[in-house]
C-alpha cells in the first residue's frame, strides 16, 4: 500500500473557542514499536477534547498535540513488534492524541477490532466513553448484579453508555438528566428512574427510591457542587467514583463524617495519563466482556449527529451546548 507523505489535519494554534480551530496539511506519522497507524475514517467529538481546545486539558508530552481521542478506521502500517493486527483490519481506537487527522497513530494495545455488523461512524463512537465508564464503573468502583448505581448525566456519551452497561451487567439504575425529552431517553436505555435535575431534588428522589437507604455506586462528573449529596445518597460501604468537574473542582465546608461512618471510598481517574499496560488491560477487558453485548445488539452507542470534517467547530458547539443525547461522531474520510 503506498502511502501519501502528508495528510490533512485539524490544527490549534491558539487555544479559546471553537472557531480558533483550522486546517492545515503535515507530514503523515510514523508507527514506532508497539504502534499501528490509521487511515481514519470517523472520530468522535468529546468533552476532553473541548476542554483541551480552551487550554484546560493539556496533551501529555509524549502525545500528538493534535486533538482527538477516539477514531475508527483502516490499519495501513505496523510498527515494530506489533502482531495482533494486519494492514487492512478494520479497528477503533482511544488514541493519546491525533484523532482529528487524515490518519493517526495509536498503540496497538488501545486498538480493538469493529463489532461484527459496524461501520466506521458506529465504532468511532465507542472507545472514549466505554474505556471511561469500564475503568471507572467496574474496575475501580466494583459494580456488580444487584448493586444499585446513580450515574450522573445520563444523557451524555458517557451517561448513556453507563446507564446500558450497569443494566447489562444486571445493576439497578438511576440517573439524572437536564430534561424531560433526556430523562425519557436514559428510561428507554434501562434506568429505573431518571430524574430531572432542574425540576426535582435528585437526592429527596433517591432516597424515597430506595427507602432511604441509598445507592452503592455513584458515577460522578459534576465534582464540587454535587459531593456532598452524593456521599448522603451512598449506602454503607459504597462507593463515589468522579470523572469530572463540570460543577467545581473545590468542595467548601463539606461534611466529611459520612465517609467514616458509612466506610465509604471516594475515588476517581483520568484516562489519558494512564499507562500503556493499564489501557491495553482495559482494552482486554472491553474485548472479552463487552464486545459481545454489542454484537448481540443488546447495547449499542447512542449517536446524536454525524458531522463532515469541515463542520468540527460545529461539533465543538453542538458539545458545549450540552443539547445532545448520546455522541457526536465526525466523518473524517
Amino acid at each position: 500500500m503506498t502511502l501519501p507523505e502528508t495528510m490533512k489535519f485539524v490544527d490549534l494554534p491558539t487555544f479559546g473557542a471553537a472557531d480558533v480551530m483550522t486546517f492545515a496539511t503535515g507530514p503523515l506519522p510514523t508507527p514506532k514499536a508497539g504502534e499501528i497507524l490509521v487511515k481514519v475514517q470517523a472520530a468522535g467529538i468529546n468533552r476532553p477534547d473541548v476542554a483541551q481546545r480552551q487550554g484546560a486539558y493539556p496533551a501529555p508530552k509524549d502525545a500528538s498535540p493534535v486533538l482527538g481521542l477516539e477514531i475508527a478506521g483502516e490499519v495501513v502500517a505496523l510498527g515494530e513488534g506489533v502482531s495482533e493486527f494486519e494492514i487492512g483490519n478494520h479497528i477503533c481506537a482511544l488514541a493519546n492524541g491525533g484523532g482529528y487527522a487524515e490518519y493517526c497513530v495509536v498503540p496497538a494495545g488501545q486498538a480493538l477490532p469493529f463489532p461484527n455488523g459496524y461501520d466506521a461512524v458506529k465504532a468511532a463512537a465507542l472507545p472514549e466513553t466505554f474505556f471511561t465508564v469500564w475503568a471507572n464503573l467496574f474496575q475501580m468502583a466494583g459494580l456488580t448484579e444487584g448493586e444499585s448505581v446513580l450515574i450522573h448525566g445520563g444523557s451524555s456519551g458517557i451517561g448513556t453508555t453507563a446507564i446500558q452497561l450497569a443494566k447489562a451487567f444486571g445493576a439497578e439504575v438511576y440517573t439524572t438528566a437536564g430534561s424531560k425529552e433526556k430523562c425519557e431517553a436514559c428510561e428507554k436505555l434501562g434506568a429505573k428512574r431518571a430524574i430531572n435535575y432542574r425540576e426535582e431534588d435528585f437526592a429527596d428522589v433517591i432516597k424515597a427510591e430506595t427507602g432511604g437507604k441509598g445507592v452503592d455506586v455513584i458515577l460522578d462528573m459534576i465534582g464540587a457542587s454535587y459531593f456532598e449529596k452524593n456521599l448522603s445518597l451512598l449506602a454503607k460501604d459504597g462507593c463515589l467514583s468522579m470523572i469530572a468537574f463540570l460543577g467545581g473542582n473545590i468542595a467548601d465546608k463539606v461534611d466529611l463524617r459520612p465517609i467514616m461512618v458509612k466506610r465509604l471510598t471516594v475515588t476517581g481517574s483520568t484516562m489519558r495519563p494512564r499507562t500503556a499496560d493499564e489501557k491495553r488491560a482495559i482494552r482486554d477487558e472491553l474485548v472479552a466482556e463487552v464486545w459481545p453485548l454489542l454484537e448481540a445488539g443488546e447495547i449499542g452507542p447512542v449517536i446524536h449527529d454525524i458531522i463532515d470534517f469541515d463542520q468540527v467547530a460545529d461539533g465543538h458547539r453542538l458539545m458545549e451546548s450540552s443539547s445532545h443525547i448520546g455522541k457526536i461522531v465526525m466523518r473524517v474520510s
